[in-house]
Formats: C-alpha cells, structure tokens, sequence
C-alpha cells in the first residue's frame, strides 16, 4: 500500500494563473491535480510546465474562454470518461481510473447565476438538472471505490458560509441547491472529507469573493469546493486540508486548492 495525493483547484484560467500552478506543485507536489475552469480548449493546454515537473500524464476536457475540466498527474491515467451533462457542449466533467484501480471523477458544477428561480434565470434550472443527472449517475456507480471533486458550487452547512441567514436567498447557499445536493451525497453514500476531518459547525471556507477589498479581514467566505468518497474510501484517507494562503499568491484565483492523502 502507497500514499497518494489528489489535490483539487478551481483555477480561473490555467493559462493565465500558470505561475501559481507552478508554485502550487513545487511546494505542495501533490501526486494529482484535479483542475477546474480551465478555459482553454484541449490542444492549447499549457503541457510543457506541468510535464517539466514530473506530471507526465495529462487528460482534458476544455473549451474555447469558458468551464473546461483536467486532471494532471504523476500516476498512469486509464479509461478516460468525459459527460457532458446538459447536453450543451459545455465541458465539465472528466474521471479517469488509477493505477490502484479507484475511479476519480472531477466536476465543475454550474453556478447558476444570480437569481435561484428557474422561470425567471434558466442558468439556476441548468444547475439544478446538472446536479439531478449526476445523482442518476452516482446511483450507477455499483460499489466502484469513487474520489468524487471539484467545484460544486453549492455551500450546503451553515458553517460553510460566512453568514448562514444572510446567505439563504444566494446563489450557492438557497435551501434547494442544498437539498438537491444532499441528494446527490446520498445516491452514493458519499462520504465529505471535508466535514470528516474537520467537523461542523467549524468554519470552513474554500472561496473569497475578487469584490472584497480585503478578503482575509473580511472572511466572507464560502465552503464551495469538495471532495467526496464512496463509503469504502473513508479509511483510506488520511488527512485533508485547503491551501488558503494560495487566496493571496499573485494574481491569485478565488478559490483556493484542497488536498486529500490516501492510503492506497
């Protein structure tokens, strides 16, 4: 049995954040990385910098300015599987299977726009159907041991949010998005290495807005990104953590990166 590391960031651009990619890997030197928005289209990934590092086997699933998923790595990557769940072209989900045999999925849930009505914004519909045909999905996954990551774009405890009422009527935090997620969890049983290693009602926050002036006095943050394992993996993981001084690194994205060590 060997450790294994899987990181997970929603970077905002590859290309245009590649710096804090590199210094992300050169300090932390997780054994994956799972990256969300990407914003480029597959054969304009920036290759050169992660193979000069050691990160030799790169999947991607991307698109011209917009969304795009990939999962970089030291490890051997086998059966690709890319969906596309809004029927729309819109790149978003990429898993791939390990050497130790465990599938690892990354997802870029939608945001859903500004308003959490379906009639008034069809962004927030999108992402509620997004979330209900990966609950499908998660219900097929017939005891296959599962790292599920990514940007969800759903804070679903009061804990996850800087201001738990204030928060309610807001995109990411409305009672339905939480519910519809919750569904999601439990068509897998999904185990969330976050609130496992560190328990509610502890805060924990994993996005600052670019609008705060100052987003660390401030804290308005939210618990946005995660990383879930089917009920088999729960012991195999031995310690997680978010990266938050990566909020403050040069041209920094809005979110911050997550590491999980396994034990397989």
């Amino acid at each position: 049995m060997t450790r294994t590391s899987i990181a997970s960031w929603n970077i905002n651009s590859v290309r245009a954040r590649i710096g804090i990619v590199e210094k992300f890997l050169r300090e932390e030197a997780p054994d994956i990385l799972c990256l969300q928005e990407t914003k480029v289209e597959c054969g304009l990934f920036p290759k050169a910098m992660f193979e000069a590092l050691g990160y030799g086997h790169i999947v991607t699933h991307g698109q011209r300015m917009h969304h795009g998923v990939a999962i970089v790595s030291r490890l051997p990557l086998a059966e690709v599987r890319k969906y596309d769940w809004q029927a729309n072209g819109e790149a978003r989900h990429i898993g791939v299977t390990l050497p130790s045999g465990v599938r690892l999925d990354n997802v870029y849930i939608p945001a859903g726009g500004d308003i959490p009505d379906r009639e008034i914004n069809p962004k927030f519909g999108q992402k509620l159907d997004f979330l209900a045909r990966m609950t499908d999905w998660s219900g097929g996954l017939n005891g296959t041991p599962t790292v599920l990551t990514g940007d969800f774009n759903v804070a679903p405890l009061a804990s996850d949010v800087w201001n738990h009422k204030a928060l309610l009527d807001v995109v990411s935090h409305t009672p339905i998005e939480v519910e519809t997620l919750a569904r999601l969890q439990a068509a897998s049983d999904w185990v969330d290495l976050g609130r496992h290693f560190i328990a509610a009602p502890a805060p924990l926050y994993t996005w600052w807005s670019y609008r705060a002036k100052d987003w660390e006095a401030s804290n308005r943050g939210r618990r946005l990104d995660h990383m879930w394992v089917t009920p088999d993996l729960k012991d195999k993981a031995v310690a997680h953590r978010i990266v938050q001084p990566a909020r403050s690194w040069e041209r920094p994205s809005d979110h911050v990166p997550l590491i999980t060590e396994f034990a397989f």
